[in-house]
């Protein structure tokens, strides 16, 4: 429990409509300049990953990185949410390694990931190639 949380909302409604707007345009600013140098240092095999990445005042797409989530709105907060991946394009339909592809598409052996995550952190079988998170912290 968040203590004095009705002070809080109290104080936070009662900012001027404008104050608000001016942080919001203030926010979209810096969420374009973060987005722009992290679609600079992401890798450019396709360029699919580069374009994957931005941000939106409401949800992320499905399945794809994001810098923080803060569930619902009852802290009256106003906040943008950036992302890479989850998008056609980054989507892969990754083979279980149990046999051939035929056999594992039968037994629902396939799973569902995105490239964006592999990239930040790496496998067991690549290196990662960090460009979300490093901007992230840098900004």
């Amino acid at each position: 429990m968040v203590k004095n949380l009705a002070k809080f909302q109290r104080r936070m409604r009662a900012i001027p409509l404008s104050v608000r707007l001016e942080v919001a345009r203030q926010l979209e600013k810096e969420a374009d300049k973060i987005v722009k140098l992290m679609k600079a240092f992401a890798p450019k095999d396709t360029g699919a990953l580069a374009e994957s990445i931005g941000w939106t005042w409401g949800d992320a797409p499905k399945g794809a990185i994001t810098v923080g989530k803060v569930a619902g709105n009852e802290y009256d907060r106003i906040a943008i949410t950036i992302y890479a991946g989850g998008t056609e394009g980054t989507a892969r339909r990754q083979a279980r390694s149990s046999g051939s592809r035929r056999r594992d598409q039968r037994r629902g052996g396939y799973f569902d990931s995105d490239n964006a995550r592999f990239q930040e952190f790496g496998t067991v079988n690549m290196a990662a190639n960090p460009f979300f998170f490093p901007v992230w912290r840098a900004e």
